[in-house]
């Protein structure tokens, strides 16, 4: 349906956005620690008009300028920054998530790390890559030897107990704990097996999608926090992947 090296090739074009410090210091304040930047949105004009070139016929629904529409038909699911505190700060832990929903089901995810050129990709079917070559999720089994990601659904406040509590039990049961402050990333990370599983509560869809096919096709399991398998129906949901162990452990803890 799309031609993917075409993709790639747009996606990765994207990196001198993200090295130019005066957009990235160029701030909007959209909620509690919730923020965009000019390159936030130069990236998301940049991808909508280089896709729309290719693909008119596919629609656009992106982070910014986000106005409650669903997703239905064809549709391009775009986080041009994912991990926008990360770039403001220069902390060098962003990236480009690109999805393509067809009829309800993702068929294409695209996570891109400018700062390291790390490029991951997945189609339906098709598995998982990570710069052109085969990734699948670790196979760790038990809780006291994997490395658990978390994110701490900064946007929220109102949640941090539970979750700083939650934090502390798998903490207590694990290897250790990280947090890179991208969804996308941690995902991505999740496919390629450099740590076993991840959670957190309230993503939006744009967070999510492309790491979440990467994680399916590279052997592992997404869902929400009730065991359910995450549709594109709904566009906010409480995200837990991993490989099957530790996502099924980690459900366990979460429901307690």
């Amino acid at each position: 349906m799309v031609e993917t090296e075409k993709l790639i090739e747009i996606i990765k074009s994207t990196k001198p956005f993200f090295e130019n410090r005066a957009a990235a210091g160029d701030i909007k304040v959209k909620g509690r620690a919730d923020y965009a930047t000019q390159v936030d949105e130069s990236v998301q004009r940049y991808l909508l008009d280089e896709f729309a070139k290719l693909y008119p016929e596919i629609g656009f629904l992106g982070e910014e300028n986000y106005s409650g529409e669903n997703v239905s038909g064809a549709t391009w699911i775009v986080d041009p920054v994912d991990g926008t505190t990360n770039l403001i700060h220069d902390y060098r832990q962003s990236a480009v998530s690109v999805a393509l929903a067809v009829d309800g089901q993702i068929v294409l995810g695209i996570i891109y790390n400018p700062y390291t050129d790390e490029l991951y990709y997945a189609g339906a079917g098709k598995g998982a890559y990570k710069n052109g070559k085969k990734i699948s999720v670790s196979a760790v089994c038990d809780m006291e030897h994997s490395l658990i990601s978390i994110g701490t659904s900064p946007y929220y406040h109102e949640y941090a107990e539970n979750n700083f509590e939650v934090f502390k039990k798998i903490f207590l049961q694990c290897e250790d704990i990280r947090r890179s402050g991208s969804a996308a990333l941690d995902l991505a990370r999740v496919a390629e097996g450099s740590c076993e599983a991840y959670f957190e509560r309230n993503l939006k869809i744009w967070d999510y999608a492309a790491g979440m096919l990467l994680v399916e096709e590279a052997g592992g399991k997404v869902t929400d926090y009730a065991g359910t398998r995450i549709g594109t129906d709904v566009t906010v949901n409480d995200v837990v992947a991993g490989n099957f162990k530790l996502q099924e452990a980690l459900l366990n803890i979460l429901n307690k």
